[in-house]
């Protein structure tokens, strides 16, 4: 894995979500979109979250701060690592991320702080990753036992993902 090409896809993904922040409508934001499904408020608080959480994971993994194990990831943790994307079907959050990190209706404000903040753990994490070892590894809910370098891809994968979750809103919003 190149780390960093993997930044840059990263910061990408983030620029992304930043600019897309002054195209939402206000009124739009937090409003639940025709047909059901998150807002896009809700879709930037899950992102936003998820990526901080998995910033700590990423973390714990750099500075050996959880349990060594020769544990690996699951076959949807494998697919993900090889494919670079979330397979082609809908996956739900898992039980025990909703019911720690629930996705909310956050204003834009929240969601700029917390890109800021997003930035921030990638800059102060991206510098040891290269060093981590593959045995210290931290539990995802779904794709297994994963090493700070998983971690990372993880995190820009996740965030790609979530950018289309945007464009389907987008598109449910557009009249017909």
């Amino acid at each position: 894995m190149n780390v960093a090409k993997e930044r840059k896809a990263i910061d990408t993904a983030l620029d992304n979500y930043r600019a897309q922040l002054d195209t939402i409508p206000d009124e739009q934001f937090t409003e639940t979109p025709p047909g059901g499904g998150w807002s896009y408020a809700e879709v930037y608080s899950h992102i936003l979250q998820a990526t901080l959480g998995s910033s700590i994971a990423l973390e714990r993994c750099i500075h050996n701060n959880c349990h060594p194990t020769t544990k690996g990831l699951t076959f949807l943790g494998r697919f993900m690592m090889f494919a670079g994307r979330f397979p082609p079907v809908r996956l739900k959050v898992p039980k025990a991320v909703d019911a720690k990190m629930p996705a909310t209706k956050i204003s834009k404000e929240d969601a700029k702080n917390l890109l800021i903040k997003c930035r921030k753990r990638m800059d102060e994490t991206v510098p040891y990753i290269k060093d981590s070892t593959k045995n210290s590894r931290h539990k995802h809910p779904r794709l297994g036992m994963l090493d700070a370098k998983q971690w990372f891809k993880f995190i820009r994968i996740h965030a790609q993902h979530h950018l289309n979750q945007l464009r389907r809103i987008k598109k449910k919003f557009q009249p017909t």
